[in-house]
């Protein structure tokens, strides 16, 4: 009796050393970045998700910070110094994209991590390459993909961009002739290129999967042809985190929403709320799969175009109530550049508009317009937000640098 009773207070000792003293990690880590994902933007997308008072699966995380955001040269970070401060924890200069420091997933695999890469745009792109390219010049896309599919450090990714990793030969963009594709499987990775062959790959081995579901962006998702053939962002963290969940040592998931961002360029309001939509419900598709036992950070890169919500839309209104004008012909959404914008400004602009029209014609304004005319939307000088929940997750509150998001990450490995 003497030496069971021994025997349970030991026991019990052992527990209560483990829970007070020994450090957990999570078992899953998973990194949302959203392209362009500011408080400004979460607002108009929850009017447009289903109402001023609709929430949003963002809404319900415990653990929110505003992220004091620059580049080590510039206000306003591009992509992919944004991308690689949260990557690598290092500020860099716009126009470059990668330090010699060592990325997040190079340290998941140093602690016997599965990795996992997943993006609704190209996998060469800006924040993608960030977590695989040490490059401090900038590096073409086609070259990206070379560095990808040489990587040793990732064992899923699925997005866009197949073009990249095709030779001209093939309706690619490569002009060295490799077929990385090819190269890629015979590596012993299961190629996809399509939903269905996502689906069809088993989930009880560790992962090794390469999906490449368009040439370039995948489509959104009113793009019912594209869909049809392509997983959405959801779809490909669902299925991601099945198929990563099965390596013991846990993984470690960066999942890039690039559409949101895309559209924003464009200055096409719609898409860039649906594709914010989109990136909030595999934020709940990732908390439903992943389990408690994991971590998940959400958070945006850099603000992109100055999309404003105005002129005073009711409670209820939602969807495409919010598009185009309202009942006094005022735009509701606005931009603060982009390709809506005039072309002209100064006195040159005032002198174009006191002449008339041509032919008496009458010159409509776009239903979106913006202040300032560019190509593609600017980067803003903008906080953004992030949002996070599990072990590690109480770090993040208040205002924070977007640098210690990749030492949160590091330290839950």
């Amino acid at each position: 009796m003497l030496a069971l009773f021994c025997l349970a207070v030991f026991a019990a000792f052992g527990v209560f050393y483990f829970q007070h003293w020994v450090v957990q990690k999570p078992f899953g880590i998973i990194l949302f970045i959203g392209e362009g994902l500011t408080p400004s933007r979460l607002a108009a997308t929850r009017v447009f998700a289903g109402g001023a008072d609709a929430l949003l699966s963002l809404d319900s995380m415990p653990h929110l910070a505003l992220v004091r955001n620059y580049s080590n040269d510039f206000a306003a970070p591009d992509t992919a110094a944004a991308a690689v401060a949260i990557a690598t924890g290092k500020r860099i200069n716009n126009k470059s994209i990668g330090t010699p420091s060592p990325n997040l997933f190079e340290l998941a695999r140093r602690a016997g991590r599965a990795t996992g890469l997943v993006t609704d745009g190209k996998l060469t792109g800006a924040v993608p390459a960030a977590f695989y390219v040490h490059a401090s010049e900038p590096a073409t896309q086609t070259e990206c993909a070379r560095l990808l599919a040489e990587s040793s450090t990732i064992d899923l990714a699925l997005g866009g961009g197949a073009q990249d990793f095709l030779p001209e030969s093939k309706n690619g963009a490569r002009n060295d002739q490799r077929d990385l594709l090819s190269e890629i499987r015979r590596k012993g990775f299961d190629l996809a290129r399509t939903k269905a062959d996502l689906e069809a790959i088993p989930a009880w081995r560790r992962p090794k999967v390469f999906g490449a579901f368009a040439n370039a962006e995948l489509g959104y998702s009113d793009q019912l042809e594209a869909r049809n053939e392509q997983p959405s962002l959801p779809d490909m963290v669902r299925r991601a985190i099945e198929l990563l969940q099965y390596n013991r040592g846990g993984y470690l998931l960066v999942v890039d929403a690039r559409l949101m961002r895309k559209a924003a360029e464009q200055n096409d309001a719609e898409h860039t709320l649906a594709a914010t939509v989109e990136l909030d419900r595999a934020v709940a598709v990732a908390r439903r799969y992943a389990g408690e036992k994991s971590t998940i950070v959400v958070c945006g890169d850099v603000g992109v175009g100055g999309l404003h919500l105005n002129g005073s839309p009711f409670r209820t209104d939602r969807g495409i109530a919010i598009l185009g004008l309202n009942s006094a012909g005022d735009p509701w959404l606005s931009w603060a550049s982009g390709p809506h914008g005039a072309k002209l400004y100064g006195a040159a602009k005032v002198a174009a508009q006191q002449s008339p029209p041509p032919n008496g014609s009458v010159v409509e304004p776009p239903q979106e317009p913006a202040a300032f005319y560019a190509p593609a939307a600017l980067e803003t000088v903008e906080d953004t937000v992030v949002f996070a929940t599990g072990q590690g997750a109480e770090a993040i509150h208040g205002a924070i640098e977007s640098t210690p998001i990749f030492q949160i990450i590091r330290d839950s490995l």
